[in-house]
């Protein structure tokens, strides 16, 4: 259903180096670039994550509420993502954790102070 997702940034460079090594270990690639924007995915038909300068030419800002989640295939990964966030600069959101029977996930704010989230589901041990 989502066909790309967009975060905002004021330094694309820096920007570009974080999401390189957090796509990296989600073996997702670059695809389009552009001087205002750069795009991940893990392949043709897969959604795609750019990070991009505003269109308007205005400051990026965070969106109050806003979050972007991206699917990790195993609680171990959510456990290397969030550690490599924090280690390229991220800020802690909430560490790697259980926050309901089969949800895995950990939070963290980019270079930029966008919120992600990392998840594992295990459809197996959802209630309700």
């Amino acid at each position: 259903m989502i066909g790309y997702v967009t975060i905002g940034t004021n330094d694309l460079e820096k920007a570009a180096g974080f999401y390189d090594q957090l796509m990296g270990l989600m073996k997702a690639g670059r695809g389009f670039q552009t001087d205002r924007g750069i795009s991940w995915s893990t392949g043709p038909g897969s959604p795609m994550v750019f990070v991009m300068k505003p269109f308007d030419g205005e400051p990026a800002t965070v969106g109050n509420g806003s979050m972007i989640a991206l699917t990790a295939a195993s609680p171990e990964q959510v456990n290397g993502l969030y550690a490599k966030a924090i280690e390229l600069g991220g800020s802690d959101e909430g560490a790697p954790g259980e926050r309901m029977p089969g949800f895995y996930g950990a939070y963290f704010r980019d270079l930029d102070g966008n919120k992600l989230c990392v998840f594992h589901m295990d459809m197996s041990k959802m209630t309700g």
